[in-house]
């Protein structure tokens, strides 16, 4: 079973914690990750965005847990470093390749984004996990039968569409025409888990458009 404690998810802030020892993403403030950050052992980072890459958070792990590690694209090496992350404690993700942490191995895969950005196929000793958010495409990636997949769903079209329609009328400015650029809507985000998902798999929305105040999760599968 993955034990998963879904901190938060959208835009204020993202951070998931996966059998008590990784973590994905650090979009949060350190006071959320209080009851959690004395047992991690990973984080793994996908993107500089502020609700995936904290700054003054980072900086606090840095200092209150000296020997954790960081696992990340290369794009993030010198923000890390610039808050006091030791060099010899980034692991440099490159895309596809396999890296065995004991606890788990993590492929990381390509996301489509404004910046550059990656998801995660993780494997625990009896369970897979496939993460992806902030991204406007799938496409490409093969996750098949896993046992969990946490999926940005940030928007139905049709929803988002009559935003735009309404706007354009009204004479504002649609920045929702930036989120059809970089985010997965509910139908892609479906496609892709119908396409991957069998019988005994679980599936969670993150990252929706709509959320307000904090998405606070625990469970296991």
């Amino acid at each position: 079973m993955i034990d998963y404690n879904i901190i938060s998810t959208g835009s204020q802030g993202n951070a998931v914690v996966f059998n008590k020892h990784i973590m994905i993403d650090c979009g949060v403030s350190f006071k959320d990750l209080s009851p959690v950050y004395r047992n991690l052992k990973l984080i793994l980072l996908t993107h500089i965005h502020s609700d995936h890459f904290n700054k003054p958070t980072i900086k606090r792990l840095a200092e209150e847990r000296p020997c954790l590690r960081f696992a990340c694209g290369r794009w993030l090496i010198s923000p890390l470093v610039s808050l006091g992350v030791k060099k010899s404690n980034i692991d440099v993700l490159d895309f596809d390749l396999n890296y065995n942490y004991g606890i788990c191995n993590v492929i990381p895969v390509r996301l489509f984004h404004n910046v550059p950005n990656m998801g995660f196929k993780i494997f625990f000793k009896n369970d897979k996990l496939f993460y992806a958010t902030d991204t406007n495409s799938l496409s490409g990636i093969q996750a098949k039968g896993y046992d969990l997949y946490m999926v940005e769903a940030n928007y139905e079209d049709s929803e988002i569409k009559e935003r735009i329609a309404h706007k354009k009328e009204e004479g504002i400015y649609p920045y929702e025409l930036n989120v059809l650029k970089n985010h997965l809507s509910k139908a892609k985000a479906d496609e892709f888990i119908y396409a991957n998902a069998d019988m005994h798999s679980k599936y969670i929305y993150m990252h929706g458009h709509k959320e307000k105040g904090g998405n606070k999760h625990k469970n296991e599968i």
